[in-house]
């Protein structure tokens, strides 16, 4: 990356160029975690499937029978438990690609063990903020839900309620960006990077960073959040319709069907969408702290450079 304040071409070029230059520690990462991960519901399914029957039309008709209910809910349950489990994984490569992109800024590459020895002392602090920042976000999301049942409870007729959401709705997802942006963006590469290493110190540090920065910083990251969910569609319609041709064809092995070709399309998504956004939102980091605190001249120092 360049080490000077970056534009937004500037940081996707840099983010695809530290997945190249270090492939293994960003792609090989993601993949290594959610195969693991997402290869546990397909081998219930499987073993359901071959055990006690699965079959999606039996297993949700009328004349199901109680083993083929729970071989279908328990695969269904797999499935979603799997998701879970990657998504706390994904926390993980989260922590190790900022490293990766901090240590491909001077010119260095973190092979995989590396990068995940670079998150040690730090994975269960990871883990608790993100658990943190993701409690805040639905604590945000039940109080306005509580706010529209006492509106909704509380008015009379149909113009207060109207009102209610003409001004609420916008000014509640100005607040749940501000929240992101403010809060939540730029605090797990900072509990990385940092020497401080505490949770609310580093959902602290990210609030410094971006005061005066809000709307470039929420421009960048919006606009990545769409393009790899854009992404991710491109990737999906595929295997759901090689699933939903599977459902047709072999309505016995319809479960195991649906699982796989879910399986086979998280694990696909996530070896672009973790390392790509991780490394978006690393540089980022990077970037404000260069804007801010001239830390360019600490990784040109740490890179060998000196001024001539």
């Amino acid at each position: 990356m360049p080490l000077r304040p970056l534009g937004l071409g500037d940081i996707y070029d840099a983010a695809f160029r530290i997945i190249r230059f270090n492939p293994k520690a960003t792609v090989g990462a993601a993949v290594l975690v959610s195969s693991i991960v997402m290869a546990v519901p397909i081998l219930v399914t499987a073993l359901f499937t071959a055990t006690v029957g699965t079959a999606m039309d039996a297993g949700l008709g009328d004349d199901a029978t109680a083993a083929e209910v729970a071989g279908t809910a328990g695969s269904l349950l797999a499935l979603v438990g799997g998701a879970v489990l990657l998504q706390i994984g994904l926390v993980f490569v989260t922590g190790m690609v900022a490293h990766v992109a901090h240590a491909a800024a001077v010119g260095r590459r973190l092979d995989l063990g590396e990068a995940w020895a670079a998150t040690r002392g730090r994975r269960w602090r990871l883990l608790g903020l993100t658990a943190l920042l993701n409690l805040a976000t639905a604590a945000l999301l039940v109080g306005y839900v509580l706010a529209w049942i006492a509106v909704v409870a509380v008015a009379d007729g149909a113009l207060p309620v109207v009102l209610w959401g003409l001004l609420s709705v916008p000014a509640f997802v100005a607040v749940m960006c501000w929240f992101w942006v403010r809060c939540y963006l730029l605090a797990p590469a900072a509990l990385m990077l940092e020497p401080q290493g505490r949770v609310l110190g580093a959902v602290a540090r990210g609030y410094a960073l971006t005061r005066g920065q809000f709307w470039r910083t929420f421009g960048i990251a919006l606009l990545t959040v769409l393009a790899t969910s854009l992404a991710s569609q491109v990737i999906a319609v595929p295997l759901a319709i090689i699933g939903n041709v599977v459902v047709l064809a072999a309505p016995e092995y319809a479960t195991l069907g649906l699982v796989v070709t879910q399986a086979v399309s998280t694990v696909v998504a996530a070896a672009f969408v973790a390392p790509f956004t991780s490394a978006v939102t690393s540089l980022q980091y990077l970037d404000q702290r260069i804007r801010k605190e001239a830390y360019d001249v600490e990784l040109l120092a740490r890179a060998g450079v000196t001024a001539s």
